[in-house]
């Protein structure tokens, strides 16, 4: 663990320096608020071990991890207020702290704030403006175009979850300078994998704990929401297996990267183990 925990630790360092660069104050104070109150960091480190995992260093990778965590982060705070959420990873979300007005400019903060890391490499900007794309269509499609069926719901969760995860992988490949198939393979890996974690997001939104998952629970049903458990006649147990099926098309898309085996590539296979059992 002490190997992931450095490129975290190196992520958040870096996000503290862009924080504190964040004029005037209160816009920095309020980004700070959000982008450093905790967080599973998952898409960023996927930034940083797919391109350790292409012959790059964590170094190489950062600038760019840190941008797409940004951008989830400026995601997460619209969410909360479409859902009226008061609680984000265990603390105040940024509209209750701040208030709406705010917290909108803190999302549009935090999206500045990661293009600005992305300015200097044309390709790094398309992929994520095309991920935010796919985003803002799903999001969309959420609120006016509810699924109805697993298909349109395994639609819907590409857009919401897996395009910001396909980012996040195919950044880190063009940071290490890979290949084109090995950016799309890359891609491919980290899309399915957003995909079974979206799944037992909703999963553990249905089944789990609020105290121990650090949000509140029930939020699907109370609001209407489409997740996999409202909108298909999936089970959880069988919704857990829909996730694990994607977790095991991610590991083929991995083996399909064909890059030389290595310590990165390890904890890539071990991600997409884990977003199917994790409890948070």
């Amino acid at each position: 663990m002490e190997y992931l925990e450095r490129r975290v630790a190196l992520v958040n360092d870096r996000l503290e320096e862009v924080v504190a660069a964040v004029e005037p104050g209160e816009l920095g104070e309020e980004l700070r608020h959000v982008a450093l109150s905790g967080g599973k960091r998952v898409r960023p480190a996927v930034t940083i071990l797919v391109c350790e995992a292409v012959g790059g260093t964590p170094e190489d990778a950062v600038d760019f991890a840190v941008a797409v965590e940004l951008v989830h982060n400026a995601s997460l705070v619209i969410d909360d207020i479409i859902d009226r959420s008061d609680v984000r990873r265990g603390t105040a979300s940024a509209w209750t702290a701040f208030g709406y007005g705010p917290a909108i400019i803190c999302s549009d903060g935090l999206l500045g704030e990661a293009f600005a890391l992305l300015s200097a490499n044309e390709q790094a900007t398309q992929i994520v403006a095309e991920s935010m794309v796919e985003l803002g269509e799903g999001e969309a499609t959420e609120l006016v175009a509810r699924p109805t069926n697993e298909r349109e719901y395994m639609e819907l969760a590409r857009r919401k979850t897996g395009a910001l995860f396909r980012a996040a992988a195919e950044l880190g490949a063009v940071a290490g300078g890979a290949d084109p198939f090995a950016v799309e393979a890359f891609g491919d890996y980290a899309q399915r994998v957003g995909v079974a974690f979206q799944i037992r997001d909703d999963v553990l939104d249905a089944t789990a704990d609020a105290d121990e998952l650090g949000k509140p629970t029930g939020q699907d049903a109370e609001m209407d929401r489409p997740s996999v458990v409202q909108v298909t006649d999936l089970a959880p147990e069988a919704a857990n297996e829909r996730a694990r099926t994607e977790a095991d098309r991610a590991l083929d898309a991995l083996d399909a990267t064909g890059v030389d085996d290595s310590e990165a590539l390890g904890y890539l296979r071990d991600l997409a183990e884990f977003v199917v059992v994790r409890e948070r």
